[in-house]
């Protein structure tokens, strides 16, 4: 998960949290505790769906088009007023496709972890979908992915490649394809505490190294 470490830890990714934050009325410790859950998850999510021929043409056809980047390239903008409705509506989108009748399931189980209600977090999801599509559209521009193979493979780098990422992702995939009680939540943010090469526990510490709280 080192590259969405990255993006979390980075300026950007501090834009996010507090720009999320201000969009909720919810505490920026609080945001980051979610995104940090949350981001992985939708990241597998889109993972699972390449696995399909169709599915990685249809994320591929997306970050080429709509979700090219640009939403970055001005974050201030995007939280300056409030969240445009279309970016809301966009993200609503993107959760059905990507996550399909289990988004319930998946907002209920960070809503425990967390201790924010599940309406929250439907909207920080909301918020984060576009935002993380907008990173992969310009991942793909940068290292020139072209293919649905290149797709995964980025998809794969982006969770920390190797073995560590084939955990992931089965974790992922086991929580997507159970009606698990959100304890693969715990194992994911454990495994993203890992490779953060943290060693305080639980997800406060693995926070308090990734935000520099």
């Amino acid at each position: 998960m080192s590259g969405l470490l990255d993006l979390l830890n980075s300026p950007m990714g501090q834009q996010l949290i507090s720009g999320v934050a201000g969009q909720t009325g919810q505490s920026e410790n609080k945001t980051a505790d979610v995104l940090s859950m949350a981001m992985p998850l939708l990241m597998g999510a889109m993972k699972k769906n390449t696995s399909t021929p169709g599915g990685a043409q249809g994320l591929m056809n997306a970050l080429s088009s709509k979700h090219d980047g640009s939403i970055l390239d001005d974050m201030g903008g995007l939280f300056g007023g409030g969240v445009d409705q279309n970016v809301m509506d966009d993200g609503a989108g993107i959760l059905g496709h990507i996550l399909g009748t289990k988004q319930p399931q998946v907002e209920n189980a960070l809503s425990s972890k967390s201790g924010l209600d599940a309406g929250t977090i439907s909207q920080i999801l909301k918020i984060a979908a576009p935002i993380l599509l907008g990173y992969l559209g310009k991942q793909t521009r940068q290292q020139k992915v072209s293919s649905p193979d290149g797709l995964n493979g980025l998809l794969g780098g982006l969770m920390g490649g190797g073995k560590s990422a084939s955990k992931q992702q089965s974790l992922i995939e086991t929580f997507l394809d159970s009606d698990g009680d959100g304890s693969v939540i715990d194992d994911l943010a454990g495994m993203v505490l890992n490779s953060g090469g943290q060693k305080k526990g639980g997800l406060g510490g693995m926070l308090g190294g990734l935000f520099g709280k």
